[in-house]
């Protein structure tokens, strides 16, 4: 990566060049697009050449969605909320305890490098911004662990049975990012109209045979 990275520094900046370019529309560098209300725009250095040492995201979710779990290797993260409310949850590596917050327009989360972390919507919509301290910054997605990882590494480590993780994780296809994954339609068989019918005359002739029952010596026997 160069000098991007943890300390700021502007050697890229020289007098004898002029100003260096300070604007960009973030909506103009989609990160991912799920549809037109769950998507990540993110400005780097790439954008942003004089914008050493730290980076950014402009994220819309939309309830029923979750930005995946995923970890950051080489940048910490902070996440400020626009709008709406969004449960930001926190895996703590040395203590092993799961962390969870509530956030609300102009309150923050901050999560360390390293850290597995997700984000899932609360409110109907959710608009956020993410700063990291690195331009270059990376991102190991969960559903890429899961569905690279064989099956048979997760009977060897955790005794699962390898056939049905295989079953379980086959709709991961590829990188999830904003979930849940857009699963192919499974083949169906439709049901005609007739047996339809037949359907509900049987469900209904059960219903009527249910409802008939005797007392007889405060016992209930059901015809």
């Amino acid at each position: 990566m160069g000098n991007s990275g943890f300390v700021p520094d502007n050697t890229n900046i020289k007098k004898t060049s002029g100003t260096p370019n300070l604007f960009f529309d973030s909506k103009n560098n989609i990160e991912f697009k799920k549809d037109s209300e769950n998507v990540i725009y993110k400005v780097t250095s790439t954008q942003l050449p004089a914008m050493v040492g730290g980076a950014f995201a402009n994220v819309y979710l939309t309830k029923g969605h979750i930005r995946e779990p995923h970890w950051h290797p080489n940048s910490w993260e902070l996440d400020v909320v626009i709008s709406g409310e969004a449960q930001i949850s926190i895996v703590d590596p040395d203590t092993n305890k799961l962390h969870t917050y509530f956030a609300k327009p102009g309150q923050v989360v901050f999560i360390p490098m390293g850290w597995w972390h997700w984000i899932i919507p609360k409110s109907r919509k959710v608009h956020m911004h993410l700063f990291f301290n690195n331009d270059q910054f990376e991102t190991a997605l969960g559903s890429n662990m899961l569905r690279l990882t064989p099956p048979e590494v997760f009977q060897l480590s955790y005794g699962v049975d390898a056939n049905k993780i295989a079953d379980v994780l086959s709709p991961i296809k590829e990188s999830v990012e904003i979930g849940p994954p857009i699963y192919e339609k499974r083949n169906q068989t439709p049901t005609s109209s007739t047996n339809s019918m037949k359907s509900e005359d049987h469900l209904t002739e059960e219903k009527s045979i249910e409802q008939i029952s005797i007392n007889f010596n405060e016992k209930k026997f059901n015809l």
